[in-house]
């Protein structure tokens, strides 16, 4: 399918999507995040991938979100364009298939919220940066609060709300915010390696364990375990569970029953 703002192939169990904007510093407007919503559906949809890197072409990441799509504009077109927004990370939450970012520059404002959103984050240890900027323009950034809340505690994120400085691919690396920090040259392999791993598995297991996460996270402890218990006792009789432990004692890899084929 072609795309107008992003380019999206697969390959090896992996697809990939590469933001293509690059003169607008691949910012993230209305039409731009319904198509990412739409791929990702796809995706969800037909399981032909197991799990979808997130890069750019162009310097920048990804620089936020346009500014054209909310500077004069009225209320209602700008909080109908956040909800794109929203609806677009609940839908990176929901899919089955895990969703790395590959982080090659700078990451702002909600730029930053993608990384964040994502389920898992490489960045590039001389060029990727990643900042809040919203205070430096007089916007808080509202939305990216969420999720970069999540991910690196409440100290930090204010720190980078306050600020709107940008922190390194290290700090980020120490804060939580990404996985993974690797020489610039070398991170569209690590990248890559990383998602060849992880697509050895069942993505009925892999996107379980995304639904389990994140439905988890948001529980108080004593209902999080009871959800937990519940998942635990009902996957016991999933084919990929009789299968990954026979295979296990008989000392052989899993063959993964393919329950979703079209």
């Amino acid at each position: 399918m072609a795309y107008k703002y992003m380019l999206y192939e697969e390959k090896n169990e992996i697809g990939v999507i590469t933001f293509n904007r690059p003169d607008k510093r691949n910012a993230l407007g209305r039409e731009f995040e319904q198509e990412i919503a739409g791929c990702l559906s796809d995706a969800a949809r037909t399981r032909s991938v197991k799990v979808i890197i997130v890069k750019s072409n162009g310097p920048v990441f990804c620089s936020g979100h346009d500014k054209a799509e909310i500077l004069h504009r009225p209320v209602g077109e700008v909080r109908d364009f956040f909800q794109t927004c929203i609806d677009l990370f609940m839908l990176m939450h929901s899919v089955p298939q895990p969703i790395i970012a590959q982080v090659h520059g700078i990451a702002m404002a909600g730029g930053c919220h993608f990384v964040a959103g994502c389920d898992l984050a490489v960045a590039a240890e001389k060029n990727a940066q990643f900042a809040m900027t919203g205070v430096k323009i007089g916007y808080n950034c509202s939305t990216p609060t969420v999720a970069v809340s999540r991910a690196i505690g409440q100290k930090k994120c204010l720190e980078m709300l306050f600020t709107g400085n940008f922190i390194s691919a290290r700090e980020a690396l120490a804060y939580g915010l990404v996985n993974r920090v690797v020489p610039d040259e070398k991170l569209e392999e690590e990248t890559w390696n990383l998602a060849a791993e992880i697509s050895q598995y069942s993505l009925e297991v892999l996107g379980t364990s995304k639904q389990v996460f994140y439905q988890q996270r948001d529980m108080a402890e004593r209902q999080a375990y009871f959800f937990a218990k519940e998942m635990m006792a009902s996957q016991a009789l999933w084919p990929e569970a009789i299968e990954g432990m026979t295979a296990f004692n008989e000392k052989r890899r899993p063959l993964w029953p393919d329950r979703f084929a079209l």
